[in-house]
């Protein structure tokens, strides 16, 4: 078995940096600590979760709270979030809200009763609470969407300036009236990105619906705009799982996308370049988003007087037959 010997000499580094990097210090240089990381996972080394936790008087897991464990982006999340977790010897419990605020507010109860080490959370909306479990002890980082009425750490990413980009891209191929499709409102990202379609068309040439991040929801929507008298010839789309819904409504008008309607849909997920044409899409860094989020955890556990990190990342266009006529 490893031992943090091997890990520093692998590394070449210290113990001590070793320890400083597994624990979430954010006083390790990141190249340095990539490099502790990469040795850590290479020799498979685990650290003694167990007496250290012990005597923190917690477990040694971690919860993960995200809203659609369907949706591709939440996944990688999660990869991004377990890979990290792992080689600093921690566990990760993958709870799934449903977009539902009751049970988002059960799992935050039960990361209390079972002592977690901290929790990772993507907020439902407005009504998500977390006061308890920081007046308890309990650190959390909210992962995609900002916690509402609070200051602590959360990775995001600036999907109001993708939207815009993205809606920009659309009406630079051509396309006369660009629609929107986006999330329920009092959602942060689907009122960002209808934000961002704002900037990019103005609010008095807007042409929008609101669902859930559905695929369902997102097949009636659209729908509802196609069958306008003067429908769409393109869509922004706020998620990956919500442009299938869109694509069977166009499936079932006979309409093809880019030819008939332009679209672009945020989440880069991996059938997106098995259909015809293939999607142009708003791609987020959702594993990194993951992995920041749980090296922000892990140094909150490690000292939890650190001034509050909001880390936004960037989004990618990248640019598929769909959006060009």
């Amino acid at each position: 078995m490893a031992t943090i010997s091997d890990v520093a000499a692998r590394a070449g580094v210290s113990t001590a940096t070793v320890s400083r990097t597994l624990n979430g210090k954010s006083t390790v240089d990141p190249e340095l600590a990539a490099r502790v990381l990469e040795a850590a996972a290479e020799l498979g080394y685990h650290p003694n979760g167990l007496a250290r936790n012990l005597r923190r008087q917690e477990t040694a897991v971690l919860a993960l709270i995200i809203s659609d464990v369907e949706n591709p982006f939440f996944t990688s999340i999660a990869r991004g979030v377990e890979d990290l977790a792992q080689v600093s010897g921690y566990s990760v419990v993958l709870c799934n809200s449903d977009e539902n605020e009751d049970k988002e507010r059960r799992y935050l109860d039960v990361a209390l009763q079972e002592r977690v080490a901290g929790v990772l959370l993507s907020p439902t909306g407005a009504a998500t609470n977390v006061t308890r479990l920081r007046r308890l002890g309990t650190p959390v980082v909210a992962v995609d969407r900002p916690l509402p009425g609070t200051d602590g750490d959360q990775v995001l990413v600036d999907t109001r300036r993708a939207a815009r980009q993205a809606a920009r891209h659309l009406v630079a191929n051509g396309y006369r009236q660009v629609a929107c499709l986006t999330g329920p409102p009092g959602v942060r990202t689907a009122d960002d990105r209808l934000a961002g379609y704002f900037d990019a068309v103005g609010e008095e040439n807007a042409v929008y619906r609101r669902a859930e991040y559905r695929a369902e929801g997102a097949r009636h929507a659209a729908g509802d705009l196609l069958d306008r008298p003067e429908p769409p010839d393109a869509l922004l789309v706020a998620n990956s799982t919500m442009a299938i819904g869109v694509l069977e409504a166009l499936a079932a008008r006979n309409l093809r996308a880019g030819r008939d309607v332009g679209i672009v849909s945020f989440d880069d997920a991996p059938w997106t370049t098995l259909i015809d044409p293939p999607l142009t899409v708003v791609a987020q860094p959702a594993y990194e988003i993951g992995r920041v989020a749980a090296q922000l955890l892990l140094a909150r556990i490690a000292d939890s007087t650190r001034a509050p990190v909001t880390t936004t990342l960037d989004a990618q266009l990248i640019e598929r037959q769909s959006s060009h006529r």
